[in-house]
């Protein structure tokens, strides 16, 4: 007990230093995002701190990467084909984070982990309510990993509020966005996969349907391959088995800033043995629209036969966990420090499963689209600990 308690002083007294160090900076930098340039506005105005999103960056993205009142053909090139839509300035964003890290557990202790991601993003609109999105990772963790989210967007189907998505997505996303989180800890349990199962609630690819009623609640449905981003086989598809997988999330506001929801998955996977997965679970987000947001996620995962023995158990592998956030902004949305703290607490049959960390995370906002981050994770089942300092920025 006292060598933990040693380490999490430790870590403290480096964080705050670290804090001090990024607070004292002046330098600038020159970038503005695809979206702020198309419509020369601020980053804030959709962000707070990038990459999180503010509610009116869910409404834009939500409504197809347009401003409707701003929107004009101007936006397009004059061809003299009515049926042709071509962007006349093409959007195109890069994002680099870099780092310098510790790691107890390891025996190199101090790496320097930069460039630790690099990539190209472009996303917009393509005609009236049709949208796309990609991003291609020049470098992730030091290997070209290639396209994640890619899907075309139909947006407002039937002059409804119906949402049309076709592509690579996380299964998360309608949950909480691993890819706008602001620590470098992830949420754990949204990537967690058991035995030689290749479902997680991670990267896919499927169709995704969105609805929104005016009472505040929200509808979605998910219809995805369940195997990843594999690449395809000799006759190029991309699904290893015959079996698709289902998801759906329904979510209803509470208060002004805040809502609760519930999802589920259910799919099946595998050829000569199969594995039959569910998870069930709820979620909530809370704040005071300014200073502090709250946000918990409870998911419990049952597998028939995560290593495909196919023997007849009757005996499911259960996984269960806990992701729970608090971010702070002290002078409200133009705040130029953050704070976060996260726990993850993922629980499981399989020992080599569980995982229990909590992490404090603070961020100065350098510039609005450069920020300088400091960050230690404890790690409760080994007693080690990892501390992170480094930049996150998009230009």
């Amino acid at each position: 007990m006292g060598r933990t308690l040693t380490r999490i002083i430790t870590a403290s007294v480096i964080l705050a230093a670290i804090a001090v160090s990024f607070i004292a900076d002046t330098h600038s930098a020159e970038a503005i995002p695809a979206f702020a340039r198309k419509y020369r506005m601020s980053c804030w105005t959709c962000h707070e701190p990038m990459p999180r999103l503010k509610d009116y960056g869910d409404e834009f993205a939500g409504n197809g990467f347009v401003l409707k009142d701003q929107d004009a053909p101007r936006f397009f090139v004059d061809t003299g084909d009515e049926d042709l839509s071509l962007i006349r300035d093409f959007p195109i964003a890069v994002r680099m984070d870099g780092y310098l890290k510790y790691e107890s557990r390891t025996d190199r202790n101090v790496d320097l982990s930069s460039p630790y991601l690099l990539k190209l993003l472009s996303g917009g609109s393509l005609a009236e309510d049709v949208a796309y999105y990609f991003y291609f990772y020049f470098s992730e963790h030091g290997e070209i990993a290639g396209v994640e989210d890619a899907y075309i967007m139909f947006n407002d189907l039937f002059d409804s509020e119906l949402d049309f998505y076709l592509g690579q997505f996380q299964v998360s996303d309608p949950l909480f966005k691993r890819e706008l989180r602001l620590t470098y800890e992830d949420y754990q349990i949204y990537k967690t996969s058991v035995g030689e199962s290749q479902i997680d609630l991670a990267y896919d690819r499927g169709i995704m349907l969105t609805y929104g009623f005016e009472s505040g609640t929200d509808v979605i449905a998910e219809i995805i391959n369940g195997n990843g981003l594999s690449e395809t086989d000799s006759y190029r598809v991309y699904d290893d088995d015959k079996y698709k997988c289902f998801a759906g999330r329904i979510s209803q506001n509470v208060t002004e800033y805040g809502r609760v929801g519930a999802f589920g998955y259910w799919g099946k996977e595998g050829m000569d043995a199969t594995n039959e997965v569910w998870y069930i679970g709820g979620d909530a987000t809370v704040g005071d629209g300014q200073y502090i947001e709250i946000n918990g996620q409870f998911l419990e995962r049952r597998d028939s036969d995560p290593l495909f023995t196919g023997l007849d158990d009757d005996e499911d592998v259960e996984t269960r966990g806990v992701m729970a956030e608090a971010i702070i902004t002290p002078q409200g949305e133009r705040s130029q420090v953050y704070i976060v703290g996260l726990v993850n607490w993922v629980d499981s049959d399989y020992e080599h499963l569980k995982y229990r960390t909590g992490t404090a995370h603070i961020g100065y906002m350098l510039r609005t689209n450069l920020r300088l981050a400091g960050e230690v994770t404890y790690d409760f089942n080994d007693e080690e600990f990892r501390i992170v300092t480094g930049f996150i920025g998009g230009f």
